[in-house]
């Protein structure tokens, strides 16, 4: 510990890699999409005289010969192993170490044994906390977000910190934070309780962000960029203009209501991910996916279509009305209706959801092997389908689609 203005500090910021990424089965560049903006945003907040570095060991290994002060890493469900590794042996070199992200805060107790301190919730409030006690001397165990959630006068984004060079899109920004909308399965709706569960920049800090990044493409990583109409029309006016070509996501509903998706379009909107998730209305209520129920998801596909914008389609197998044929009826629903990519998953009841705590009384979960729960593993008992049929179909979309 140091007292305050004694002198900098030495900070390093690490995302370990994803289970997955290290199988040979998978292209590297599938982890090499987007940087670490979360750890970015949070570096911000240091002093300009602090060491510090972000290490994302999906495009650069990690070399834990050093001893930073202070370790502060991000965990996810199917890094936690490795993340819990890392930890461990920083501790034992005398680092304080800080875990973070979705995986902490839905299993607090798991993440404390491997961390001096731990981060539940989004991190915008509780980092800058940590931040005084630490240099104070007295940190606290644990630091939980829940009133005052905003984005105002959050400080930009570290960019400087990342090696733009190693990502596919190192344009990519977020601009709101969580989801309008409260899916049983949704790992994110776990992450935001207890405080604001959606919310968004200021649009001005929003168009200065962008007008940061260099080139004319951008990503959007928000989980829902029309979730907040206001806010969404004025950012889109303010980007009418720019001549960018952007990608982002967006709900069934969001699409079909008023003229925002046409307002998208025109700011340079080209691409577009839209969860349709299932065809089975009986799903859609289960999982508490009412944005999708009784919408035309042909009228979704066709409006897209007239507007130039592609789809990524996201469609999940496994649901409890799910029996033998929802393989073929999805995949050959989505060709039918042009969906330009596909992404398929298994249902996975990630801990801290309301599909996990269903399942987990009805005893249907099979292990909690977490480098399983990647949505490509069948890791609970599926209502009508056998565990080898659903993992069988799943691969056997993919096969089809892309075929």
């Amino acid at each position: 510990m140091i007292a305050p203005g004694s002198r900098s500090l030495n900070v390093k910021f690490i995302l370990p890699a994803l289970k997955e990424a290290s199988d040979p089965y998978w292209r590297p560049i599938k982890y090499s999409l987007f940087p670490p903006l979360g750890l970015a945003t949070l570096a911000a907040y240091l002093s300009p005289d602090d060491h510090v570095t972000i290490v994302d060991e999906h495009v650069q290994p990690l070399t834990p010969g050093d001893s930073p002060e202070l370790a502060v890493i991000q965990v996810y469900i199917t890094n936690a192993y490795r993340a819990y590794r890392i930890a461990d042996h920083y501790r034992s070199q005398g680092t304080f170490v800080c875990l973070g992200g979705l995986h902490v805060t839905s299993l607090p107790g798991e993440a404390a044994m491997h961390a001096d301190a731990i981060f539940l919730g989004p991190g915008e409030q509780t980092f800058p906390n940590f931040l005084h006690d630490f240099r104070a001397g007295k940190p606290e165990r644990v630091y939980t977000s829940a009133a005052g959630r905003t984005l105002e006068r959050v400080p930009p984004v570290r960019r400087d910190l990342i090696r733009r060079g190693s990502y596919l899109v190192p344009n990519s920004i977020v601009v709101t934070r969580g989801c309008p909308q409260h899916c049983d399965f949704c790992y994110k709706d776990a992450f935001f309780q207890g405080g604001r569960g959606f919310y968004t920049q200021r649009v001005e800090d929003a168009l200065a962000e962008i007008e940061r990044l260099p080139g004319r493409h951008l990503y959007f990583l928000d989980d829902h960029l029309l979730g907040d109409r206001r806010f969404a029309e004025e950012l889109f006016t303010g980007m009418t203009g720019m001549k960018r070509l952007f990608q982002g996501a967006a709900t069934v509903d969001s699409i079909l209501r008023g003229d925002l998706i046409e307002r998208a379009a025109e700011a340079g909107l080209r691409s577009l991910f839209v969860g349709f998730e299932t065809l089975t209305p009986e799903n859609l209520k289960r999982s508490n996916k009412r944005q999708n129920l009784g919408r035309d998801y042909k009228a979704v596909a066709d409006r897209l279509h007239s507007l130039g914008i592609m789809i990524n389609g996201s469609f999940v197998f496994g649901m409890d009305d799910d029996g033998e044929d929802v393989f073929k009826r999805t995949v050959g629903w989505a060709m039918e209706h042009g969906i330009t990519t596909a992404t398929f998953h298994i249902q996975t009841p990630y801990p801290g959801t309301k599909l996990h705590a269903h399942m987990v009384r009805q005893g249907r979960m099979l292990t909690r092997d977490w480098n399983l729960y990647d949505t490509r593993h069948v890791v609970y008992r599926p209502a009508q389908l056998r565990p080898e049929v659903l993992k069988a179909g799943y691969d056997w979309a993919y096969r089809e689609f892309y075929r």
